[in-house]
């Protein structure tokens, strides 16, 4: 059976990354040059801040599985 805070973090995490991928394809809506006008660099800008906040959100969830990982320091005998 799944603890309660696995399901909340099901519910949560489901949601918000739908929103993400919502949000990517609404972004990719943009692309089309009879509607909006950008160039290579706003393109490359754009995408380098996705990259850069995915990696951002990735480190904290890593950091939490290295929290309890850590050894702590102790002389050989």
């Amino acid at each position: 059976m799944k603890s309660d805070k696995r399901k909340r973090f099901e519910k949560v995490a489901e949601n918000r990354v739908e929103k993400i991928l919502d949000g990517l394809r609404l972004l990719g809506n943009c692309s089309n040059k009879n509607n909006y006008e950008f160039t290579k660099e706003d393109v490359d800008y754009m995408f380098d801040e996705i990259r850069r906040a995915m990696k951002d959100s990735q480190a904290k969830f890593e950091n939490e599985f290295n929290k309890y990982d850590q050894r702590k320091f102790k002389f050989k005998q």
